[in-house]
């Protein structure tokens, strides 16, 4: 007996230093994605145009770096443009509380180009801390370097902002397995918009679809649930879910039309429309429809196509459950 536990105590010592090994090396050793690359982004028209369009638009970054009104329907954006300070806490789902960095001049002026690119498509910061995903790093590590480019410029060229954002603090595990979050990027080329299948594909991972439209548990999406909807919001009205937005035709939108697809989006542009007063127990939603609505028709209708195209999934989704 005294041997079986001889051998017990150094099986459990050992994985208890393998365990405490692979913890030091999480934690010292990573994020590796490497030394962030030394450019100076030329500050072209074309491309502050362009940075503008997807900044606001189809990335969306100013949503999330702004701040948003919750007393309207769609949450519109209500000032402090690109000054941070968006809280994504524990009581909304996320493992800790994470708050969206001031991206205007007033935080970035000692940010090198080359900081940014690395931040926005691998996750990693100016200081070589991991970011959490709320951010879809992943996505954008995936578009073109030119794109990437156009949307530093643009952020170079907005109204400063002084505001200062609490730091970012992950509950355990996600604390530890944090490191391991960030990745290479794998940038693409923009098909051409004629490739109208392979264009809208470029346009959802620019836009980030499948981050909200998809199950996800402690900050990483759920295998096989891919735009199938189902992700869970804590919003002060009550709990949203994302819909399935996959090609299935009883639960997702493999039954809509173009027309009727661009008309969803479109809707939010009409200069008749107005956001209406949300009530405390009534629905509302994170989909910043009054930006994705700045959406050429024609781009919306790329994504039409590309979403026709996705394996569909059924998921019926209760989208809406207000504070009891």
């Amino acid at each position: 007996m005294k041997k079986f536990f001889k051998i017990f105590g150094v099986i459990l010592l050992l994985f208890i230093i393998l365990v405490a090994g692979a913890g030091i090396y999480v934690k010292s050793a990573l994020p590796n994605v490497g030394e962030p690359p030394v450019i100076t982004i030329e500050k072209t028209p074309a491309r502050i145009e362009r940075g503008k369009y997807l900044a606001n638009h189809v990335s969306v970054c100013m949503d999330c770096h702004s701040t948003r009104d919750w007393n309207y329907f769609a949450a519109p954006l209500s000032g402090n443009f690109g000054g941070g300070g968006e809280k994504f806490s524990a009581e909304m789902g996320f493992p800790g509380n994470f708050y969206a960095r001031n991206i205007t001049p007033y935080a970035l002026a000692n940010w090198t180009d080359g900081e940014i690119f690395r931040a926005v498509t691998t996750g990693v910061s100016k200081n070589g801390n991991a970011l959490f995903p709320v951010m879809p790093y992943h996505g954008f590590g995936q578009m073109d370097q030119e794109d990437i480019y156009s949307i530093i410029v643009y952020l170079r060229t907005l109204e400063p902002v002084k505001n200062e954002v609490p730091e970012s603090v992950a509950d355990f595990p996600v604390s530890i397995l944090l490191n391991t979050m960030p990745s290479k990027a794998t940038f693409t080329k923009m098909p051409a918009e004629t490739d109208q299948i392979a264009y809208g594909k470029y346009l959802v991972t620019a836009a980030s679809c499948v981050e909200c439209h998809s199950k996800m548990e402690k900050g990483a999406r759920v295998e096989g649930t891919d735009f199938g909807g189902g992700m869970e919001f804590k919003i002060p009205t009550g709990t949203l879910r994302s819909p399935n937005i996959t090609s299935d035709k009883a639960t997702g939108i493999g039954s809509w039309t173009e027309e009727g697809f661009v008309k969803r989006f479109k809707t939010y542009a009409d200069s008749s429309y107005k956001p209406h007063r949300v009530g405390p127990k009534e629905f509302n939603t994170v989909m910043p429809w009054n930006m994705y609505a700045g959406m050429k028709e024609s781009d919306l209708k790329a994504i039409y196509a590309y979403l026709q195209t996705v394996r569909p999934l059924t998921n019926v989704v209760t989208k809406f459950e207000p504070i009891p």
